[in-house]
């Protein structure tokens, strides 16, 4: 069974894609691509790498959340940045949501995002281990 994520603490989707999938049983969690779109559907911290940085986390969290787990349950992590120089002020915001049994990650640097003005996109695979319903 698979549940799709949309909670009401972060932007709709304006493509086709959900902020996550929750798949029974093993409760694999398999969150989309996040970026610094803030909940009025605005790009939040526009220029400003740490800043967007801190807004996907956040849509993150959210995500997270609504299928019962934290950042402690992801597993593997991907991170898209638009410029190397960004590593150190995304690595910064992200040490304030993993603090201990890193996931597994990945970076990548690429020529552009979804939008000009987005700087950072990060997506993950949780394990949840214990579910609210």
């Amino acid at each position: 069974m698979k549940k799709i994520l949309l909670p009401k603490e972060v932007a709709k989707p304006r493509g086709n894609y959900s902020h996550g999938g929750l798949v029974e049983p093993g409760y694999l969690l398999f969150i989309a691509g996040q970026t610094a779109m803030g909940l009025d559907g605005t790009i939040v911290g526009i220029g400003d790498p740490y800043v967007q940085a801190k807004q996907v986390f956040e849509n993150m969290a959210a995500v997270l959340s609504e299928a019962g787990g934290d950042f402690n349950d992801i597993v593997k992590i991907t991170t898209y940045i638009t410029d190397i120089s960004y590593r150190v002020k995304v690595n910064e915001a992200r040490k304030e949501y993993f603090h201990k049994d890193f996931p597994a990650s990945t970076l990548v640097v690429v020529k552009g995002l979804a939008d000009a003005d987005f700087l950072v996109e990060v997506e993950a695979i949780a394990c949840i281990t214990r579910r609210k319903e």
